[in-house]
């Protein structure tokens, strides 16, 4: 595992990451989501470098050290560029497996339908397919759950989210992933990221670009549409029982199938909430390994 970041410019951004592997192993870029950071693979990195993978966690656009968006762009269609560009960066004579939670599943999704000559395969967690996830995301219980999604719509919450040393985000771990242990050294790197200057508007900016509040960019359209086609490479989709965002009740075997022509594998996993992959590591990423090895 690098002890520092590293850096590489893929799609305009300077892009601080953390590897582990040899660089010339198979690519597997690793996304994290919200509230979150690149150290949320450290585990998963060294296991996946176990078996030959070049492991990379990016932090994701806008979040320190990466470099804010130059045009405050957000959007979905942007994050699945910039995972594209990092893997033509890091590995541009091979495929890469992409790998993604919460944000990073979003962008997996876009990504890998928008260039699937770019990857061989995809683990997503703890948010489904959108057109699967289309028949309940209003349902009112799962609305309940998203209030924090409306709330980030407001421009008081850039005033809120960080009282009381980012207090909120303890908050949403623990409702997320009521069996979690919180590290302190984690959740104090996580709120050191998300205290630099532009960070957390950028990350309430992913928000605010699927609601509309800040206007998208029309020459991203196409790319946007990947968001809702169907996935075309084999993926393993992996959700907690215990998602205390993501009801696990949204995730219907039957309704998202058909939008993985290439293959799905799905697993609920007993026991864990959102967080999945810090709960419960040894499982989570054996079966993510297995799954990228095979």
């Amino acid at each position: 595992m690098a002890t520092e970041p590293r850096r590489v410019t893929a799609n305009g951004i300077d892009f601080a990451y953390l590897e582990a592997g040899p660089a010339d192993g198979p690519l597997a870029l690793c996304l994290h989501g919200f509230p979150d950071h690149a150290h949320t693979y450290d585990a998963l990195l060294n296991d996946l470098a176990g078996v030959g993978f070049h492991a990379v966690a990016p932090w994701m656009r806008g979040y320190a050290p990466t470099s804010l968006a130059p045009d405050g762009n957000y959007q979905v269609a942007s994050l699945a560029l910039d995972a594209i560009a990092l893997a033509d960066a890091l590995a541009p004579e091979q495929e890469a497996a992409l790998v993604g939670h919460d944000w990073g599943a979003m962008t997996g999704y876009t990504a890998v339908t928008h260039a699937p000559e770019r990857f061989r395969k995809l683990v997503t967690m703890a948010v489904p397919h959108a057109a699967g996830l289309a028949a309940h995301i209003f349902s009112p219980a799962q609305l309940k759950r998203s209030w924090y999604q409306f709330f980030f719509q407001l421009p008081v919450a850039e005033m809120v989210v960080p009282a009381d040393d980012f207090a909120l985000i303890d908050v949403l771990w623990r409702d997320w992933s009521p069996g979690i242990t919180l590290d302190p050294g984690f959740m104090r790197a996580l709120k050191d990221t998300l205290a630099a200057p532009g960070t957390l508007a950028a990350a309430l900016g992913y928000y605010r670009a699927v609601y509309g509040t800040t206007p998208t960019d029309p020459a991203l359209t196409e790319v946007q549409a990947a968001y809702l086609a169907p996935t075309p490479v084999p993926t393993l989709y992996l959700h907690g029982t215990d998602d205390g965002v993501m009801g696990a009740e949204i995730v219907v075997e039957e309704e998202l199938r058909p939008f993985f022509p290439a293959g799905l594998e799905l697993e609920l996993v007993p026991g864990t909430g959102h967080f999945l992959h810090l709960e419960q590591p040894g499982v989570i990423n054996s079966r993510i390994v297995s799954f990228l090895s095979s």
